[in-house]
């Protein structure tokens, strides 16, 4: 990679954009680097610095990410230099997280016109100092749901990232690198951000729109267009779930061809591919809200609370109870109990064991 020469005393011709970096603690260390690195980049590719940097915690001190690795920052009061965007980075420690001097530090930067931008699961750091009601945002997929439960009135979406006045999201991971781009092509130009991209081997440059999942857990990379559809539909009706023979009816297709295409990409039924979604979106509802564990079992489409602690116990080895917290002070690292296509199996068992849970 290009050496680092964000400091170079000789090419401090302008006054470069500069960026907070806010991390809480077990913040995610992925996202922040890959949003880091394009910045780098620009100032490694243009004849003056575009960018500098600092990075920031409540107090200051050490903090240690989600994958161990530890990061110095300066404490809120003493970043003396103008700050021209703020990028807050979290991850699973977030969903309850709660610090007040923090929130009104983040409030004041944004009246005083400032940009804000949140990484990975720092949607709710925004949506907690009241940054986000009314606005366009997005985080992780896998923490949608959840967040969606707590802030009822920010309009959520599952893409890359978001761009509402000076409030912008980002889904976490590499979304990161689309939006810096985007950032840098708004403001330097389609050139430097297109060199960039050349330097990080990224490509292409995604649009903010672009969806953050793309297989679903299916066998294959390219999961036929009517798997993909029928996915689209049981996402978007967990609470009351559409029974197969509609499914295929809204698609044009017969239950057999759904059934048939289904099996081939996603290595299960329809059924079952159903009930897991909803199982997962529980899990994602107990770590992160305070719904009791019936309020749950309803939102997920289960009629009946025994049926649904069955279910759960034997997907995920665990009753619900022990998933109220995403990331417990007492473990060293957050988990996440498997991949979709590993419980395609564990599905089969646990959608013949109640025939008429079936939709």
């Amino acid at each position: 990679m290009p050496p680092d020469s964000t400091r170079s005393p000789n090419r401090a011709r302008h006054r470069a954009t500069s960026v907070a970096f806010v991390v809480i603690p077990r913040f995610n260390m992925a996202a922040l680097t890959t949003t880091l690195e394009p910045m780098r980049i620009a100032n490694y590719l243009s004849p003056e610095p575009v960018f500098s940097w600092s990075f920031v915690s409540a107090e200051g001190g050490e903090r240690i990410a989600s994958n161990g690795m530890s990061l110095d920052t300066l404490a809120m009061e003493d970043l003396v230099s103008t700050v021209d965007v703020i990028f807050v980075c979290s991850s699973w420690s977030c969903e309850q997280y709660r610090h007040d001097k923090l929130f009104g530090w983040l409030r004041k930067h944004e009246r005083d016109g400032k940009t804000l931008v949140s990484m990975d699961t720092g949607a709710y750091l925004l949506a907690r100092a009241g940054l986000l009601s009314g606005r366009h945002a997005t985080l992780h997929w896998s923490c949608l749901a959840g967040f969606s439960e707590q802030f009822p009135d920010v309009r959520i979406s599952e893409q890359l990232f978001t761009h509402d006045g000076r409030i912008m999201t980002t889904a976490g991971g590499t979304a990161g690198i689309d939006l810096v781009l985007h950032m840098i092509a708004r403001d330097h130009g389609e050139h430097l951000a297109s060199e960039i991209a050349d330097q990080f081997l990224h490509h292409p440059i995604r649009p903010a729109t672009t969806p953050q999942r793309h297989a679903h857990g299916a066998k294959s990379a390219e999961p036929n267009r009517i798997v993909r559809k029928a996915i689209q539909l049981i996402e978007t009706n967990i609470e009351e779930p559409v029974r197969v023979p509609e499914i295929a009816s809204r698609l044009g297709v017969s239950q057999r061809q759904l059934e048939r295409l289904f099996r081939h990409d996603m290595g299960c039924s329809v059924v079952q591919f159903s009930q897991l979604l909803r199982l997962q979106h529980a899990r994602v509802l107990l770590t992160s809200t305070q719904m009791s564990i019936r309020e749950v079992s309803a939102a997920c489409g289960f009629n009946s609370l025994s049926y649904f602690s069955q279910a759960f116990v034997k997907c995920f080895a665990r009753k619900p109870s022990e998933y109220r917290q995403a990331w417990p002070e007492q473990e060293p690292g957050p988990s996440w109990p498997g991949t979709i296509y590993s419980f395609m199996e564990k599905t089969r068992t646990i959608a013949a064991a109640k025939p008429h849970e079936e939709m």
